[in-house]
């Protein structure tokens, strides 16, 4: 039976289009937002309502303040959040429909979307405030925009989970990169995408090697290779609620369904690796 975790690695690419695609960047361009992160922000942050730099810095969590302090609260004055929700939808699906043009059946995707409604039914939303404003927007109507809302309210559930597993665990916005760094060597990429500066990064770099978890040549220790598992599993612990109970038939055709699209986003339109740390599907 697929596990939560492989369910996501499918969803996942199909939420991603919002991000990587021209389709998606023309969309938020046409009403203003110029400039990736402007969209980038307006796009995510739009189902929380015109939020401030206070409420979205906790939920994206792993952005620099400073950072997202260039596109907020400016970018409501300049597109609404309905708007830019408008945008966010018409721009992803269009990149599906422009990607996945033999692969979209319409017919097969309406057949698991009764699973995926009730995924999301059956998510808790305490404490899980970008997953819940998701939760509360309409189900669209058309099965490619529903499947496009599905994935996109579980994925936000995940990364609420796993911003509340990092918070308990002491480990700050800055220093989730570093872990992750220590394992993967991406540093000057994700500093590039998340807005840290130097001076913010060693400063994490030395609040961890402090605590154990870095060595003093780089890398993780015994300890933060162990807190980097523990912080995974435990996402992974908290994401698969939903997915209790559920019937695996329904599991296994979902997963039928969502492979070969997921599979085809990967190789033609979401990077692998990328910043969203989900495992290629």
């Amino acid at each position: 039976m697929p596990s939560p975790r492989s369910i996501w690695s499918l969803l996942e690419p199909i939420h991603a289009v919002t991000y990587f695609t021209p389709q998606a960047r023309a969309a938020h361009e046409a009403v203003g937002l110029r400039g990736f992160w402007r969209g980038y922000v307006a796009m995510r942050a739009a189902p929380l309502g015109p939020a401030g730099l206070g409420p979205v810095t906790a939920v994206f969590y792993n952005f620099s303040p400073s950072f997202l302090a260039r596109s907020l609260p400016e970018v409501w004055d300049i597109v609404s959040p309905a708007q830019a929700l408008a945008v966010r939808t018409e721009g992803a699906t269009a990149s599906l429909r422009a990607y996945l043009p033999d692969l979209l059946d319409e017919s097969r995707i309406d057949g698991v979307l009764g699973t995926l409604r009730g995924l999301v039914s059956r998510a808790g939303w305490a404490g899980r405030p970008l997953g819940a404003a998701n939760a509360a927007l309409p189900w669209p109507d058309k099965p490619v925009e529903a499947l496009w809302h599905a994935a996109t309210v579980l994925r936000e559930h995940r990364g609420d989970g796993h911003v509340a597993v990092l918070s308990a665990e002491g480990v700050d916005g800055v220093e989730a990169h570093v872990l992750r760094d220590a394992e993967e060597g991406n540093r000057a990429s994700i500093m590039a995408i998340r807005g840290w500066t130097d001076v913010e990064w060693d400063d994490g770099v030395a609040r961890l090697a402090a605590r154990g978890l870095l060595a003093p040549a780089g890398g993780l220790t015994a300890e933060g290779a162990a807190l980097r598992a523990h912080i995974e599993q435990r996402t992974d612990d908290l994401a698969a609620a939903p997915y209790r109970d559920v019937d695996p038939a329904e599991l296994v055709a979902l997963a039928d369904v969502l492979r070969p699209l997921a599979r085809g986003l990967a190789t033609s339109a979401v990077p692998y690796p990328n910043p969203t740390g989900a495992p290629a599907p």
